[in-house]
């Protein structure tokens, strides 16, 4: 294996940093969807953390504090630190853990990884962090954080901007700054945070990127790129027509075809994603996926019921929860009913276990199928997507670019190079071609055009009038889809093969710091629990015997809860378990009123006192706890 071309310029960029001969601060790198944005933050970690450049006296940076837009990403990022292929290949031992808001992220690691989200809910907390230690920032996808304006005060205060100003003090407080996206610019065309622009001399009004700042590595890599590497596989378009009816505040509209909507197109891509239509793409996708599926398993020797790596995976882009639901349900009633369930997979916010969800569409077999609405469509390492349902209105280059990248990322068991295509479905609509065509002048190596803000080129969806959204305005009636055309976007200079350039996947990779930190609490949980339950008969009356009260004495003697220790602290706690009897320890609560009401239960039979009360009036109960001073 060998690092691509990138990589390979972020790693000497590092290099030179920590031996003292490059002098930046921020390096920039605009990788497109799918190339290999995620290697990045370990290549940097692997070179930087601890080096001590000649003539300095503290290292450059000490630890590493890796954000990502989502939750889901997390795991993505610890997995990348403890992958056996990167360990070899860069010589680091280095682990990062996912942290939430709690004390000391790192717990003794190299680092940790956290949300935007998270930052923005504790800010104090991470640049407390920042300012105890020198950090490495590494931003994923910054173009999710706008500028701030000085001069605009409303900005400042408005919600969009949460995430910037909670990040701001952090990427101004970092030793280095590792900044990563796979577009450099917004739908909304706003700034993004922390980049430099200079006003457009031939467009009034607008803004361009500025690059050329002292201090400051760009490296960039481009679609056509990572073509030419095989870092990523060609896009085959499958564009379906359609035509729809509705009802828009009573009043009925009709259209033979997306090309005539005009200026019916938000109504119309409203009705087909949640009528006739939407149903005939899944079918198509679904049946296409299913074919693709059982080609594989012949080549591999597989049964019709076997699963394996390699074989091929389905993405479904919902416009709304609401609509994702209905859409796993379809899918599920296509599957055999002992099949449905393990077969077709729900991620969206709304599901406690989305995030499992998604890992294990990510890494086993099964299941096949997700439908998601947003939280797997930026990010996601899922080699095995081989086709994608576009059933979105969002019509952002940007967000497209990110959407069709989970079905462009080669897949080392999924046939050779030359055989693998990721297949789009998608709606056969003006703003979607404009979107194609993009991709085209881009692998081409064509300047892509630069855009005007006309109003028809808003991303549609999140600002859709409330007519688009509620069923008491807009009344989707019928839709269904008629023609479907198909077109393979493909470099237009073929480069040869460069061998040993992919990275190979581990099905089997080793466990990650969160579910070590996992693994080894339920263990102290289980001796825990396995000590009452033995104590249970032989403890003295006088002795509290109950699952907190235990948990108390190892509190007390290891000076903290388990949920914020670090793994040597609780391979200590769990090796002192294995040793020794928490009964022993008993005195260490003794002075601790909330456990006495149990020791005294268990010696007289009194009733505890909180139970006292029960079969009283309520205001009986508030008076006296006035009275007495415990209200």
């Amino acid at each position: 294996m060998r690092l691509r071309r990138h990589q390979e310029e972020v790693e000497r960029l590092c290099r030179g940093i920590a031996m003292g001969e490059l002098a930046y601060t921020d390096i920039l790198a605009a990788v497109t969807p799918g190339g290999g944005k995620s290697a990045l933050p370990v290549i940097a970690a692997a070179r930087l953390l601890g080096a001590v450049p000649p003539g300095r006296a503290r290292p450059i940076v000490e630890r590493i504090c890796w954000v990502v837009p989502r939750d889901t990403l997390r795991r993505q990022a610890e997995e990348a630190f403890v992958d056996p292929t990167w360990r070899g290949l860069l010589g680091h031992q280095h682990a990062v853990r996912a942290a939430d808001n709690a004390p000391d992220p790192c717990r003794g690691l190299a680092g940790y990884v956290t949300t935007y989200q998270s930052i923005a809910a504790a800010p104090a907390l991470h640049l407390a962090e920042f300012r105890r230690h020198r950090y490495l920032l590494c931003v994923d996808e910054l173009h999710h954080l706008p500028g701030l304006s000085d001069l605009d005060a409303a900005a400042e205060a408005a919600e969009d901007t949460a995430w910037s100003r909670a990040l701001l003090p952090l990427l101004e407080s970092a030793g280095l700054r590792l900044l990563m996206s796979g577009t450099l610019e917004r739908s909304d065309r706003r700034p993004i945070l922390w980049l430099n622009y200079r006003r457009d001399r031939l467009t009034p009004g607008q803004r361009r990127l500025e690059l050329g700042i002292p201090g400051w590595a760009v490296v960039g890599y481009d679609r056509r790129a990572a073509l030419a590497e095989r870092a990523i596989i060609p896009i085959r378009f499958g564009a379906l027509d359609g035509r729809a009816e509705w009802l828009l505040n009573g009043e009925f509209s009709s259209v033979e075809s997306f090309s005539a909507a005009s200026d019916k197109l938000r109504p119309m891509l409203f009705t087909a994603l949640r009528t006739g239509y939407a149903e005939a793409v899944l079918r198509r996708a679904f049946a296409d996926c299913r074919e693709h599926r059982a080609k594989r398993r012949a080549a591999l020797g597989l049964g019709p019921a076997q699963a394996a790596p390699g074989l091929g995976k389905l993405l479904v882009v919902a416009p709304d929860q609401a609509t994702a639901r209905r859409y796993t349900e379809i899918l599920r009633g296509w599957l055999n009913p002992k099949r449905a369930e393990a077969g077709v997979a729900l991620a969206i916010s709304d599901e406690r276990d989305a995030v499992e969800r998604i890992a294990r569409f990510r890494l086993r077999p099964d299941p096949s199928v997700l439908v998601t609405v947003g939280m797997a469509y930026e990010g996601m390492d899922a080699p095995e997507v081989s086709h994608v349902a576009c059933l979105t209105q969002i019509r952002s280059v940007p967000w497209l670019e990110q959407m069709a990248a989970r079905a462009t990322r080669f897949d080392p068991h999924g046939g050779s190079y030359e055989e693998q295509r990721a297949l789009i479905y998608h709606p056969d609509d003006p703003l979607f071609r404009m979107f194609r065509r993009a991709i085209e002048m881009e692998q081409s190596g064509r300047a892509r055009t630069r855009r005007r803000c006309d109003q028809e080129e808003l991303p549609l969806g999140d600002q859709d009038d409330d007519a688009m959204r509620h069923g008491s305005v807009l009344r989707p009636l019928w839709s269904e889809a008629t023609e479907l055309r198909f077109e393979t976007v493909l470099p237009r200079s073929a480069a040869g093969p460069l061998p040993g350039n992919t990275i190979p996947a581990d099905d089997h990779l080793p466990e990650t710091p969160t579910q070590a930190e996992q693994r080894l609490r339920r263990q102290v949980g289980q001796l825990v629990a396995s000590q009452v339950i033995e104590d249970a008969e032989t403890s003295l009356p006088s002795q509290p015997c109950d699952y907190h009260a235990y948990n108390a004495v190892l509190k007390r003697l290891f000076g903290k809860a388990r949920g914020v220790m670090t793994q040597a602290e609780l391979e200590a706690e769990i090796g002192w378990l294995e040793r020794n009897r928490i009964r022993s320890q008993l005195e260490l609560i003794r002075d601790d009123p909330r456990y006495g009401w149990s020791t005294r239960q268990r010696r007289t039979g009194i009733q505890p006192a909180k139970d006292q009360w029960a079969g009283r009036a309520p205001g009986r109960r508030r008076r006296g706890r006035v009275a007495d001073g415990t209200g």
